[in-house]
């Protein structure tokens, strides 16, 4: 863990406080560092007046004595400002979040399916691993991405093409994490259901200060459209009664802040991205979540996630679909910390 982290990937997991860190005692979120960290994401020069205006609250670059100075160089679109964490114990971005995808009933949902647990465990400990090694400075959580809402194919009784899993599942993704001293984040697609409907009935595990959410806009059918037909779509309005719904949780439990994930790889796949409000009790991931060739996924990311910021970006890699056009390979970890912003929540499935 960093100095920044104050609290570890352990004590997340196993729901145990250091000492001082609950009610009023939590501690303070070192607003400087997490300035920094995020114009290091940002790729902005420590020499920039920019930079130096970041770090002071103005948007009118400064001299090296911080007086107000006229640049040729633009103003950069990240970091964008939003509302500080409330307390020293937020994730991000202290720390980078490395994800395993997937719904332990399906091999083709992603790579938490795919395998016997101790080699799904084996497997993301290598790629904490090497993403630590690729990046010293960012320490890695790693994180069971369980899909708790699956779209479907039929109706079922309800007609809402939706499936919830039982709380065994959930109970399983929380095991796990937990041997990797990680955090759960669970993910819903909603089919013709809402977030609004689902999300409540996540309440026991919403309290815990493990466990996160994320959004799939693609399984979020507007109309009467059955999901895998068409791509879905979440608007902001929905973005932001979940982020408030999940802000509730944190203030009354005095719980670390939470992430909101927001999975997307087109334009219409989320709607209204100025009207997004991070919060202080929950972080804002917008993941890029397309497959494909390594110069179509950085295509994708610099025409979808990059020119809308709203708070953090993340990436997803495909161990197989990725590879289906040429060249066959996945962005290494090189490339991706390349991309600007770089992402800093990576999920694979």
């Amino acid at each position: 863990m960093s100095a920044y982290s104050v609290i570890s990937a352990v004590e997340f997991t196993s729901g145990r406080m250091p000492a001082g860190a609950i009610g009023g005692n939590a501690p303070a979120l070192e607003r400087a560092e997490y300035d920094r960290k995020l114009l290091a994401l940002a790729k902005v020069a420590t020499t920039s007046p920019w930079y130096r205006a970041y770090l002071a609250g103005t948007t009118t670059p400064l001299s090296t004595s911080g007086q107000a100075t006229s640049t040729t160089e633009p103003r950069p679109l990240w970091p964008i400002r939003a509302a500080y964490p409330k307390d020293g114990r937020a994730l991000l971005p202290f720390n980078r979040i490395v994800a395993y995808y997937g719904n332990f009933y399906s091999k083709q949902m992603g790579i938490l399916g795919e395998y016997p647990e101790e080699v799904v465990l084996e497997k993301l400990l290598a790629e904490r691993a090497a993403w630590e090694a690729a990046d010293p400075t960012t320490p890695v959580v790693l994180a069971i991405e369980y899909i708790d809402v699956t779209a479907q194919a039929s109706a079922g009784k309800d007609g809402k093409y939706r499936l919830r899993m039982p709380d065994s599942q959930v109970d399983k993704a929380l095991a796990m994490a937990e041997k990797v001293d990680g955090i759960v984040v669970l993910d819903l697609q909603v089919g013709l259901s809402s977030v609004e409907e689902e999300l409540p009935l996540l309440e026991k595990y919403l309290a815990m200060p493990n466990v996160h959410i994320a959004i799939d806009p693609e399984f979020d059918m507007p109309g009467k459209e059955p999901p895998g037909r068409i791509i879905g779509t979440t608007d902001a309005a929905t973005i932001n009664w979940a982020a408030r719904y999940m802000a509730k949780f944190v203030r009354e439990r005095d719980l670390p802040p939470k992430i909101l994930l927001l999975h997307r790889f087109t334009q219409d796949m989320m709607t209204g991205y100025r009207d997004i409000i991070p919060l202080p009790e929950v972080q804002i991931v917008v993941q890029m979540d397309g497959w494909g060739s390594p110069q179509r996924k950085k295509n994708t990311y610099y025409t979808v996630i990059a020119p809308e910021p709203v708070q953090f970006t993340g990436l997803k890699l495909f161990y197989k679909n990725d590879l289906k056009e040429d060249p066959p390979r996945l962005l290494t970890i090189e490339e991706i910390l390349k991309l600007t912003p770089a992402p800093i929540y990576i999920q694979y499935q």
